[in-house]
């Protein structure tokens, strides 16, 4: 008995036409034939009775028929689970991110990945929201730390909850601390300070403009447009302050002075994102996990 022989038995039983079967499964209609026959020779009984455009299970392929989807199932579940083994030595994960996470949170989740899964590449595109939205939806990243609310609900994304982080003002030590030398600011105090500001498509751009126009004043620029590295590196040379992810603050390095704000205060909230109709690789549902065990 053969694998493909039961793979064209099922095909026939589900489809009663021989003709339908062989293009079910990709195969010439007499080889079809030909291997049918030769399995009710090999088990000594008739699996169909063969009448002229009415084809019907005998009761010997009606006892066959459950035992041979099991068969079938079995080996499907097999290669499943062989290939997601291979995918966690020599697969790939493809995540997308904002920018001030791939700066804050990632370094540690991902040297712990890489350690435990040394042969999976890890492929990381940074970008707003928006924009890896975007891509998760036509297939062009596996998973995405988004923030949340999304720019556009999607219902054919999958978010979890992955934390709440607080944002944090950071300024050089050289100038004048932001909101009149206390050791907490408040958004109000923002107004007349020169701010550093990310480019357009940055959360952080828009949420800090929203916090400002809510105590009713709009914000100061004093330079626009930059990425994370370089609004930081902005803010030391003295141009101004910025709002940032405490993580990002904290990973900074010397040359910057942080000043919380009071509270309520400014906050994000971060989620996993994937897609609902389409289950991760196994590598990136191991990322998945150790991102929501971290």
């Amino acid at each position: 008995m053969q694998f493909q022989q039961l793979q064209y038995f099922v095909a026939v039983a589900e489809t009663r036409h021989f003709t339908r079967a062989a293009d079910l499964v990709h195969v010439a209609q007499p080889s079809l034939s030909q291997q049918i026959k030769a399995l009710e020779r090999e088990l000594g009984a008739d699996l169909f009775l063969r009448a002229r455009g009415n084809i019907t299970l005998t009761d010997a392929g009606e006892a066959l028929l459950p035992l041979a989807r099991r068969i079938l199932a079995d080996a499907d579940t097999a290669r499943h689970e062989v290939q997601e083994l291979v995918q966690l030595r020599s697969g790939r994960v493809r995540l997308g991110a904002t920018p001030s996470l791939c700066t804050g949170l990632l370094p540690d989740v991902l040297r712990a990945f890489h350690d435990r899964y040394p042969g999976v590449r890890l492929l990381i595109e940074e970008g707003g929201s928006h924009d890896l939205v975007r891509e998760l939806a036509r297939g062009a990243l596996d998973l995405a730390l988004v923030v949340l609310p999304l720019p556009t609900p999607s219902p054919a994304l999958t978010t979890v909850e992955l934390l709440r982080e607080d944002l944090v003002v950071v300024s050089s030590p050289d100038a004048p601390r932001p909101g009149r030398g206390r050791r907490t600011v408040r958004v109000c105090d923002l107004e007349g300070e020169r701010l550093v500001m990310f480019r357009h498509g940055y959360d952080l751009r828009e949420l800090t403009v929203a916090a400002c126009r809510a105590e009713g004043f709009e914000p100061d620029f004093a330079v626009e447009g930059g990425e994370m590295d370089a609004v930081l590196g902005f803010v030391r040379a003295g141009l101004g302050i910025a709002v940032v992810p405490r993580m990002v603050a904290a990973r900074s390095g010397p040359g910057l002075r942080v000043t919380a704000l009071a509270r309520p205060g400014l906050h994000r909230t971060i989620a996993l994102a994937h897609r609902s109709d389409v289950a991760p690789p196994r590598a990136a549902r191991e990322l998945q996990r150790m991102l929501l065990e971290r």
